[in-house]
């Protein structure tokens, strides 16, 4: 699906926060044939927007603060030469200035999405307030549209309940997409921290860093109040589109 016979399949998974897109590159890590990025516009974002997040300076020094590099090495050959790239982006690191055809028309780009009740109710758990665009819910549709209609792809399209319903299923439709073979061993992986993990991962990885495979979906929703179910009932509508383009296992 390149557009270059010698490339990488290079598979960008754009997502917000608070999802299951750790446990996904973990299942893509496990790939044999695959390499994995974790997050790479991160230090860019922290450095252009001057946000205040957990381990910013430490993020910041480990990693490229320049975005137009950042984007050209994306674009270039996979870590170890390996024929699959996945590359896990957050979409509120994805600034106006960065969405730009000539590198993203070079990637085979998925969607994440989850509902944003328990988005908002995890994301408060870690941080003390929350707005549409700190879980990236307003530049994950500006992004699919530009996908969509800037670069005429059909990208998938994964809610993470649905997924995690049925982990094999959702894997085995994906690989088909991407036109890559599945591989039991992306449902199974070893606990611990990888080499891989961005410098913020001990922060925010503590449960997948715990896992050994993906954990069955949650059963109780969340109740939020106040100015976070101001949040995401603001993101409802979004969601909902997006998820009315999801990937349909079994049916």
């Amino acid at each position: 699906m390149s557009t270059h016979s010698t490339d990488p399949l290079r598979v960008a998974t754009w997502s917000g926060p608070r999802n299951i897109s750790t446990a996904m590159m973990r299942a893509f890590e496990n790939r044999t044939d695959c390499s994995v990025s974790d997050e790479p516009l991160y230090g860019a974002w922290l450095k252009l927007t001057g946000e205040d997040h957990p381990m910013r300076d430490e993020i910041i020094d480990a990693m490229e603060t320049d975005w137009r590099k950042v984007t050209e090495s994306l674009i270039g050959q996979a870590p170890d030469s390996r024929p699959v790239w996945y590359q896990k982006h957050m979409t509120h690191h994805l600034l106006p200035e960065m969405m730009q055809r000539g590198w993203l028309s070079r990637l085979v780009h998925v969607f994440l999405i989850r509902d944003p009740a328990p988005v908002v109710a995890s994301y408060l758990g870690m941080r003390d307030r929350v707005s549409p665009e700190d879980i990236g819910v307003p530049q994950q549709w500006d992004l699919y549209r530009f996908v969509t209609e800037e670069l005429d792809q059909d990208p998938p399209v994964i809610d993470s309940a649905d997924f995690l319903g049925d982990p094999e299923g959702h894997l085995r439709e994906l690989c088909a997409r991407l036109e890559i073979a599945f591989m039991p061993e992306m449902l199974v992986w070893p606990a611990g921290r990888r080499p891989s993990d961005g410098p913020w991962g001990s922060h925010w990885y503590h449960n997948v860093r715990q896992s050994t495979g993906f954990e069955p979906p949650s059963a109780t929703a969340p109740e939020l109040t106040g100015e976070a179910l101001e949040v995401a009932e603001a993101c409802r509508p979004i969601y909902e589109k997006l998820y009315e383009r999801c990937l349909r296992v079994g049916t």
